[in-house]
């Protein structure tokens, strides 16, 4: 029997195609079974009223999660959610959940903030982001 990998994919709802399209890729992926405790945009964190209680919401998401996947586009660097998600994976819990940092297909640009945060930055390629996913989750 496989492991379940438990993932948290950091994303702004602003560009969830390439969210969609990153789960399809791990759907594809031979040998490889996961969870996803993402915040998709289709079923979003309901009651929410304060940024303090939508941290707290995410980081309730994460906390199930053995490593955090961020889509290292370069809107990353400007979107504030994105930078308190990589501070709760790396400070909201006794282990630290390691961040693999995904470089968008095509992107000539990527994120500074993102790559420097990261455990490992990988290249949009389904093999890559699995074998990055099953080395560090």
């Amino acid at each position: 029997m496989s492991k379940t990998y438990h993932i948290f994919i950091s994303h702004s709802w602003k560009y969830s195609d390439a969210y969609e399209k990153l789960i399809k890729l791990l759907d594809k992926a031979e040998n490889f079974t996961y969870c996803d405790y993402s915040v998709p945009e289709d079923d979003p964190i309901k009651g929410a009223k304060t940024d303090a209680q939508l941290k707290a919401a995410i980081k309730e998401q994460m906390s199930h999660a053995s490593v955090v996947l961020i889509l290292a586009g370069v809107y990353s660097t400007y979107s504030k959610w994105i930078n308190k998600e990589i501070d709760l994976a790396q400070n909201g819990f006794n282990n630290p959940k390691p961040i693999i940092a995904i470089q968008p297909w095509g992107a000539e640009k990527t994120s500074s903030v993102v790559k420097a945060a990261a455990d490992k930055v990988v290249g949009w390629n389904t093999n890559s982001i699995v074998n990055a996913i099953k080395e560090l989750g």
